[in-house]
């Protein structure tokens, strides 16, 4: 299998599989539009359950992005890879999904993706912890590439005319995704003082502001770092783990969450000019940001 390095086309793995694979299996998926990766039900149900855009990861810049969370689920590696880091090597554990958390007035702070649970012999909780997953969104138009591609799925497809190329959009996906989760539902759990990981893809975590790392013992939040690499006599790709970045909450709150300045020269120009249309009797509403400072 091989991964377009020209970006003549967007699709990497469409309902699993890479899109130069045409055994029986890869067909069989595609045209009953199934999920490999552990969905909630054997179908895809990206977007929706009836018409399933079903691109597991996008090719950009010869890279296999991953824009499906459901994607991360491949043999459960990132549980079992993040339950090492929460509990003891003897800790009894399972998982659970989709746990709504509460803050102290009762208001949702969100769903937790998976709450990781050490249990006795009893079944009874002893601890937990949590375990965040964020996928790339994506900038331009992906349904006619898929649409495209299913009406004549062939190794050669190519998708080089379409306006609105699709390619990750990492910024989108932090600061309104990665973000928000942080601050609301981390800030909750560290005050508990329950240890904390986000799984995400390396292209993705590389778009954030370093972060200084700590031993595994010292740390209460990691990132754990994951990336599709091709199985090529099967011609598919692998979910594997590249690197762990362990630190620590307050640390990962502060650089993450944290906004660069940028010029306050520029601003305070804006505010002259908003100030002195203003004086020259322009509304509020006739002042808004269509203000050109050069």
């Amino acid at each position: 299998m091989s991964i377009d390095k020209n970006n003549n086309q967007p699709l990497a793995e469409v309902f699993g599989f890479p899109i130069d694979n045409q055994s029986k299996r890869a067909v069989r998926y595609r045209e009953n539009k199934l999920c490999p990766f552990n969905n909630i039900v054997s179908n895809c149900t990206k977007n929706s359950i009836e018409f399933p855009l079903g691109v597991c990861s996008l090719n950009h810049k010869g890279k296999p992005i991953i824009i499906c969370p459901i994607r991360f689920r491949e043999d459960w590696r990132i549980i079992s890879d993040v339950a090492a880091f929460i509990f003891d090597a003897k800790t009894t554990w399972t998982h659970v999904g989709e746990v709504r958390l509460k803050d102290k007035f009762g208001k949702s702070a969100g769903n937790i993706d998976y709450v990781l649970v050490a249990y006795d012999d009893k079944g009874q909780v002893l601890d937990f912890g949590s375990l965040e997953v964020q996928s790339v969104y994506i900038s331009g138009n992906l349904t006619g590439p898929f649409s495209a591609f299913l009406e004549n799925p062939i190794p050669e497809f190519n998708w080089t005319h379409a306006l609105k190329y699709p390619k990750p959009d990492y910024l989108s996906s932090s600061r309104k995704r990665l973000v928000p989760q942080i601050i609301a539902k981390g800030s909750i759990l560290n005050q508990w003082g329950k240890k904390q990981a986000v799984a995400l893809q390396t292209a993705f975590y590389n778009t954030l502001p370093p972060l200084p790392e700590v031993d595994k013992a010292e740390s209460d939040f990691a990132f754990f770092l994951y990336d599709l690499v091709p199985v090529k006599k099967e011609k598919r790709l692998e979910l594997k783990l590249s690197k762990v970045i362990y630190t620590r909450f307050a640390i990962a709150l502060e650089r993450v969450a944290k906004f660069e300045a940028g010029s306050i020269a520029y601003f305070t120009q804006l505010l002259q000019k908003k100030l002195d249309a203003k004086h020259s009797g322009a509304s509020d509403i006739d002042n808004l940001e269509n203000v050109v400072v050069e």
